[in-house]
């Protein structure tokens, strides 16, 4: 069974520094086999480690699904405004890896978002050679013409400033100004600028589903946490 510091214990999940972890320790908010633990290096098994009488949260990893709302931003920087970070638990940004958003969504795009510590699901998931499909609605600012169908799906659409073409779209007529458009790339805005190339405008953007997951009946602003796959 693998043994490890109740030190780096604490800060791996994000419950303190490991500078800090002594007086956690002193405070008596750990517990080892029902046992409360006396010093902060000692190597335990995780499994039997309580803290606050709980066990460790999610060490095989977190992997949550967040329905992103508009006005939020996937970046760190507060410069830029309220972000995704702050609709989570504030520990998961304090873990050792934090947690971060597998790619990102532009702050009025809404829909599907996941958030992991694990590097190696971001890698997987935002990889162009993976080719993980993504499915937005788009409310465009006119009726599309019908021809849009064959030249997403063409690899005919250029985007400016790029060295190559996008890489084959489905694309469905929905209703008036609305499609349905799914792609397996993830190039900066790229919806938005293929219906540009084109003379549209998108007026809302909404990700319904990336790769498997979908949001189902989660609200916006909510997340759910999700079983760590296979890495």
């Amino acid at each position: 069974m693998s043994r490890f510091r109740i030190d780096q214990i604490l800060s791996r999940h994000g419950y303190c520094s490991r500078s800090e972890a002594r007086g956690w320790v002193r405070a008596g908010r750990v517990t080892v086999d029902g046992t409360q633990s006396k010093d902060p290096t000692a190597r335990v098994p995780l499994a039997q480690v309580l803290i606050d009488g709980e066990p460790v949260e999610r060490p095989e990893g977190i992997l949550c699904l967040l329905h992103k709302p508009p006005g939020v931003v996937c970046s760190r920087d507060k410069r830029e405004g309220p972000n995704i970070f702050g609709l989570i638990p504030e520990r998961w940004s304090q873990r050792n890896p934090p947690v971060t958003s597998v790619g990102r969504l532009d702050k009025d795009t809404t829909g599907v978002l996941l958030i992991t510590d694990e590097g190696t699901l971001v890698q997987r998931w935002t990889s162009p050679r993976h080719k993980v499909p993504k499915l937005y609605d788009v409310v465009l600012n006119r009726d599309p013409d019908r021809s849009l169908i064959d030249l997403f799906a063409s690899s005919q659409v250029w985007l400016p400033d790029e060295a190559e073409p996008c890489l084959p779209a489905r694309l469905e007529i929905t209703g008036p100004c609305r499609v349905q458009v799914e792609l397996i790339e993830g190039r900066f805005h790229q919806v938005k600028r293929m219906f540009a190339t084109e003379g549209l405008e998108v007026i809302s953007l909404h990700r319904s589903r990336f790769g498997d997951f979908e949001l189902k009946d989660l609200p916006p602003g909510e997340w759910r946490l999700l079983p760590m796959p296979p890495v």
